[in-house]
């Protein structure tokens, strides 16, 4: 991407990576008092927290009865490349990659539906839904092209099924740990069903912090290549004030919920087998989900997500390779968008 000067001192807010939850010399940031806790205002410094070097834009668009937030950076004249998060994450933690980027695009982020700015409460959440809201967002910023899609975890998941359903809409596919879950048995359907409704009755609840550093410290715990000034920038996207002060994900706490419809693999797996485009699968060296994915790295093996792709190992990285190693995934990213020859990481 271009570059442009470091933004002003005060960063926007967008949302927190929630499931478990990095250049140094920074400070933690400090409340300013007891009326900035109650307002919902933190005053932090350009030393206390990662400072983009592409300053991202906000859009909204109405999808399917939901007003949408989507990040944009970059110039829409140049090449489009779309980045989907994955649970519990936000579009603005991607800055990390964009920020690495070497050439000329033009990047979008949505916020997926009941998280980050995208704010929505519900029961329940299915990934029909995530799909049917990707080609509406789609048809908004290059109807009449296929795109590049770049996918992490749940992101990767919804952008696998799209590029299965419409293949045609998919030009590349770019997916970083978003390989499908393990089988469900339909036998366990009617307990499911019961976990679900039971659930549903008592709402549960996001944990919540007394201040930002606490949660940036436990994103750090779950990626701790990253500079506290990186977990910085993403506890304050991930978050808000609630109305006691306390640090509260922006999430809608439905995401937590059993999901009612068990998965089922064979029918994500007909999706995939349907994809024409060709695909890059990411992995971190250290991911959580390695000996989940065992089978499925190695192209050779009947279990492989995609037959046939390259997989690239990103060395040092985690389940969060956008937050541990944006540089690495910036690089096997553009050379796989523009068919570079060479060896992937």
């Amino acid at each position: 991407m271009p570059r442009t000067s470091a933004i002003s001192n005060v960063i926007n807010r967008g949302g927190l990576y929630y499931d478990e939850v990095m250049k140094e010399n920074v400070s933690v940031y400090t409340r300013q008092g007891q009326d900035e806790q109650k307002s919902g205002c933190r005053q932090l410094t350009t030393s206390q927290i990662y400072q983009p070097v592409v300053e991202p834009a906000s859009a909204w668009h109405d999808i399917r009865s939901i007003r949408y937030h989507v990040y944009e950076w970059g110039n829409p004249g140049c090449p489009l490349l779309v980045l989907l998060h994955g649970w519990g994450d936000c579009g603005a933690s991607f800055q990390f990659l964009v920020d690495e980027l070497a050439g000329d695009w033009f990047v979008i982020a949505p916020d997926w539906r009941g998280f980050g700015e995208t704010r929505l409460r519900s029961q329940a959440y299915w990934f029909p839904d995530y799909v049917a809201d990707l080609d509406a967002l789609l048809r908004i910023y290059q109807p009449d092209e296929p795109v590049n899609l770049l996918g992490h975890s749940m992101g990767a998941n919804a952008a696998g099924l799209y590029a299965g359903i419409f293949p045609e809409r998919v030009r590349r596919f770019v997916n970083v740990e978003g390989f499908g879950l393990a089988d469900s048995e339909p036998g366990n359907a009617p307990d499911n069903y019961r976990r679900w409704i039971e659930a549903a009755r008592d709402m549960p609840a996001y944990r919540s912090y007394p201040v930002p550093e606490d949660l940036a410290e436990r994103i750090r715990r779950r990626s701790p290549s990253m500079s506290r000034a990186q977990a910085q920038f993403v506890a304050e996207h991930w978050s808000e004030l609630d109305e006691t002060g306390a640090v509260a994900l922006r999430a809608d706490p439905a995401h937590k919920l059993p999901n009612a419809v068990q998965y089922r693999r064979a029918e994500a797996e007909a999706c995939w087998d349907r994809v024409t485009a060709p695909v890059l699968l990411v992995v971190g060296e250290n991911t959580d989900f390695k000996a989940a994915m065992k089978d499925w790295i190695d192209p050779d093996e009947s279990r492989h997500p995609f037959h046939g792709a390259p997989t690239a190992v990103v060395p040092g990285a985690g389940h969060m390779v956008h937050f541990e190693r944006p540089d690495e995934l910036a690089k096997v990213t553009e050379s796989f968008l523009r068919d570079e020859p060479g060896p992937l990481v």
